[in-house]
């Protein structure tokens, strides 16, 4: 699945990329109803992305739009871009290393995000699988994602991450309350990659009923 090579990648095979993601997610059960959306790198200024409203275990290629690096359709297009872009158009411009974005809706993430929300963040500590994420070597690293609130407002809350990025690097993910998980990697597979270490530690987080 991977996809490296962001500026060589055609449409199609990025696109193919995103069906397969999504359907991933779904069949885990982190992506309930029409929630979640993922999008992946073409160019340095273009990025594939889910369409709105779409179930994401169902997805074709006309599901897949194009947009430019401030959200807007370059092309034709059957449907419209996820609500939430702007978090993704966000990433993309911070570092061109990015390759590849994903947000999730699972029971874990939802409910700790709700659960932390007053402090402002959840700390992932003493996982082994945590080394899983790019630039961790040892499970003694503690993972801390930030909370935001959840807001319709989307564009401010791109731009309250990317302050927090800014003031607090490296970041590997974060949550919205009461909403779910963004993480991101450097092409499809590396984003698989820490969307699966992110959400099996806050599934044991969750089981254990208490966050480091």
């Amino acid at each position: 699945m991977s996809v490296r090579g962001m500026s060589f990648a055609s449409f199609s095979s990025v696109a193919a990329g995103l069906i397969e993601l999504s359907r991933w997610c779904y069949e885990r059960g982190w992506t309930p109803a029409t929630s979640g959306n993922f999008s992946a790198r073409l160019s340095e200024d273009t990025f594939a992305i889910t369409a709105s409203g779409r179930p994401k275990g169902a997805l074709g290629q006309s599901d897949i739009v194009v947009v430019n690096a401030e959200g807007r359709l370059t092309g034709p297009s059957a449907g419209r871009p996820s609500a939430e872009t702007a978090l993704h158009c966000q990433l993309y411009r911070r570092s061109s290393a990015i390759g590849a974005v994903a947000h999730t809706h699972s029971r874990a993430a939802t409910v700790l995000s709700r659960r932390c929300a007053h402090e402002g963040y959840v700390t992932l500590a003493g996982y082994e699988v945590a080394k899983a994420l790019s630039g961790v070597a040892t499970h003694d690293r503690a993972v801390l994602l930030p909370v935001f609130v959840n807001t319709q407002d989307i564009q401010k809350l791109a731009e309250d991450v990317e302050a927090f990025m800014s003031a607090h690097p490296p970041v590997h993910g974060y949550l919205i309350a009461g909403h779910g998980l963004y993480t991101w990697g450097s092409d499809i597979a590396d984003t698989i990659q820490h969307i699966e270490a992110l959400e099996f530690m806050l599934d044991c987080a969750l089981l254990e009923g208490r966050i480091s």
